[in-house]
């Protein structure tokens, strides 16, 4: 005979029998899709883990490559690392470095043509900031003022904004736009730290075209108390 007990777990028996066969279908895609998911997150990260190791592989042969001199070999493992590591920080690397060997081998052109890839493809915004800087440099130096403007515009990482702000100062003044360029190194010598050392030789540029910054204090403080 059965006892008060054993009626009592048969009736939850069957309701979680019931439960099942309503939602039971349902708990498993959930679970599956959330193992997958799981899965799916875990491979994710160790195939970026892979990708990192060989980028930086290669990433240490261009280097040994551009430190001997060698702009052929470094530019051949710069388009593999293009093609294989595209979006990794070893890839914007590679570019800053190739770029600089091209430049001092003579190649300008490709050197602008390198840099300009990694400020149009790097993933982060300090590396496109860099490579903007450098081909507004080069771009001065070609007397290419417009595009070397249009470079400093697209150069937005904050942490550079004081050394932006210097060398679009340096292209105002060889368009002979003085009181533009007083006022980019103006905004410069501000936004760099008093511990930057850069920030003596933007003082310098701006004592060159008479307005030294502690002139400009001086004349703002005088300006406020007289109000």
């Amino acid at each position: 005979m059965a006892t008060h007990l054993d009626l009592e777990e048969q009736e939850q028996l069957d309701q979680l029998k019931a439960f099942w066969k309503q939602y039971g279908n349902l708990i498993t895609w959930v679970l599956v899709l959330a193992l997958g998911g799981y899965a799916a997150w875990m491979g994710w990260n160790n195939w970026k883990r892979e990708q990192a190791v060989k980028a930086g592989v290669l990433f240490e042969e261009l280097e040994k490559a551009a430190q001997a001199g060698d702009v052929d070999k470094t530019v051949r493992v710069f388009g593999d690392m293009k093609e294989r590591f595209g979006r990794t920080g070893y890839a914007q690397q590679s570019a800053l470095v190739t770029a600089k060997l091209q430049h001092e081998k003579g190649q300008g052109e490709a050197a602008r043509s390198t840099l300009a890839w990694a400020a149009e493809n790097a993933s982060e915004d300090e590396y496109r900031t860099v490579a903007r800087l450098r081909l507004a440099g080069l771009l001065l130096d070609e007397k290419k003022y417009d595009e070397a403007l249009k470079q400093l515009d697209g150069a937005t990482g904050k942490e550079f904004a004081g050394l932006v702000a210097d060398r679009r100062g340096d292209v105002l003044l060889a368009q002979g736009k003085k009181d533009d360029a007083k006022a980019a190194y103006l905004q410069a010598w501000k936004t760099l730290e008093e511990t930057v050392e850069y920030r003596r030789i933007v003082e310098a540029k701006l004592a060159a075209l008479g307005a030294a910054p502690a002139e400009t204090a001086k004349a703002t403080t005088a300006s406020g108390a007289g109000k």
